[in-house]
């Protein structure tokens, strides 16, 4: 990284004219109009009139997920169970005891219903693992059940906490190279992300640094510790904030708790039973995950060791209890998705300073399931316009691999709430761009002396665009820390 580096003819998002930006030991230390004379000694790069923006953080990312998600069979077009059996029977299969893995069913909508004995038809003698697109449950074969040691119910669905601990033996960090998590990351910054917030439950605290050893170094990353490293972060003495590589990349984050399930798998903890369910069934409401009174443990031991908490809340139930935690406990952090709310809850976010970390593509994703399984609570979910008339800082993400890890996109969905050729869902609940981009932009909207230079370069003003032209944003380069992650121009 140069020690000077000058980016003449740039354009910027709230000022007229063009300007030379100058960026010295990575941090943006000038904005003068275009055309002087470079400092002495300084890389010049134009933009050729291009517009110079903060560059785009993804808030909630399961990363080897992402990676891993690339090599799986993709079930993301299946429309139905018989349309999984269609996809495993056509599969190659693997020869050397390893499960076929798939990746991306969504059966909210199914007509019909998976079956094991069906799935051990459709995959041979081979291990069979369907993981759903939400990542919450999977449909797996005998041959699975037994390789995997768990044990599924009757149609072959394995679902949350009994699903996340066999999710893990197919996942295995190692199985993935370097130059896979390398290409990924390269995708992202080619995107303007500069960096992400890591929510995969594995050894965060010391893959990370090994993997930006391994040259994975476009990111700056902040990790995530589940409950069940919780001790081992705590033995190591990090805190949220800690740098933990040689290069300042990798720092430490929050403890991440699961406390509920997902609306496609119907486990999303609410207070209303779903539809067509029986009020005496056991999961009638869906699925407390963790009890409130185990997260308030796991959350004051996080606290106590300066760590801090994001917690996973999809149903309007399971977002109770966790502001309830909050609130008992005197922390701030986030909540995790935050999809369906009460109304008396939203301000409560504002009130005890807790961001909504949230995914609108999910909401052009479920907008049909949501319908179905939250009839009637559907004006208060997705509920971003709610959240930021109350004062609730909103933090902007993919949830990847459950929808691409590409913030524009989340952009597109937040401020127009459709997709494809749909009409808005809900556009009562829509954010304008500007707050779009600081709800994905670490709280900046334009460049200024003195930032961190963690830029994007783009091809057109998102203030300016369309539905499309958001998702289809050009970018010509990316830097993180005043050093080139992409460059494209």
């Amino acid at each position: 990284m140069p020690a000077s580096l000058m980016l003449t003819d740039a354009r910027l998002l709230d000022r007229d004219g063009t300007f030379d930006v100058m960026i010295e030991e990575g941090v943006v230390v000038d904005i003068f109009a275009a055309g002087s004379e470079p400092a002495a000694g300084a890389e010049t790069h134009s933009l050729g009139g291009r517009f110079l923006v903060p560059g785009l953080w993804d808030n909630h990312v399961h990363f080897t997920q992402w990676v891993a998600q690339q090599q799986r069979l993709d079930l993301s077009a299946a429309g139905s169970a018989a349309e999984v059996l269609e996809l495993v029977r056509a599969a190659e299969k693997p020869v050397d005891g390893k499960p076929l893995v798939g990746y991306g069913f969504r059966d909210g909508l199914w007509e019909d219903e998976p079956s094991q004995k069906d799935l051990d038809e459709a995959a041979g003698d081979a291990p069979a693992v369907m993981v759903s697109g939400d990542l919450h449950c999977a449909w797996i074969s005998s041959a699975a059940e037994r390789l995997l040691d768990v044990r599924a119910d009757p149609d072959g669905l394995v679902r949350e906490e009994a699903w996340f601990g066999a999710l893990e033996k197919i996942q295995s960090p190692g199985e993935l190279t370097s130059d896979q998590y390398r290409a990924a990351a390269q995708a992202a910054a080619a995107r303007g992300v500069v960096g992400i917030v890591e929510f995969e439950n594995t050894e965060n605290i010391t893959l990370w640094p090994q993997r930006v050893d391994d040259g994975v170094d476009r990111l700056r990353v902040e990790i995530s510790v589940w409950p069940d490293k919780l001790d081992g972060a705590i033995a190591c003495g990090v805190k949220t904030g800690d740098p933990l590589d040689r290069l300042g990349l990798v720092t430490m984050g929050p403890l991440k708790v699961v406390v509920d399930g997902s609306l496609n798998t119907r486990t999303a903890w609410c207070w209303d039973p779903y539809p067509g369910l029986d009020p005496a069934h056991p999961h009638a409401c869906g699925m407390e995950s963790v009890p409130i009174e185990d997260l308030r443990g796991l959350m004051q031991r996080a606290r106590d060791a300066g760590i801090g908490a994001a917690i996973h809340a999809i149903g309007d139930r399971a977002n109770t209890g966790v502001l309830d935690a909050f609130e008992t406990l005197g922390m701030t952090g986030s909540v995790e998705h935050a999809q369906l709310l009460r109304h008396e809850d939203v301000a409560r976010f504002a009130e005890l300073g807790l961001a909504a970390s949230v995914q609108p593509e999910h909401a052009m994703d479920d907008r049909d399931v949501a319908d179905t399984h939250w009839r009637g609570r559907t004006d208060r979910a997705f509920a971003l316009k709610s959240l930021h008339d109350a004062g609730v800082e909103l933090r902007m993400g993919s949830d990847a691999p459950v929808s691409p890890l590409d913030p524009w996109f989340a952009m597109a969905s937040a401020v127009h709430r459709s997709r494809d050729d749909r009409q808005p869902w809900h556009p009562e609940q829509s954010i304008d761009i500007r707050t779009a981009l600081r709800s994905s932009a670490r709280g900046r909207t334009d460049v200024q002396v003195g930032d961190v230079a963690d830029l994007a370069v783009v091809g057109r003003s998102p203030f300016d665009c369309d539905r499309d032209e958001l998702r289809t944003m050009p970018v010509a380069a990316t830097l993180v820390g005043g050093r080139f992650t992409h460059y494209a121009l």
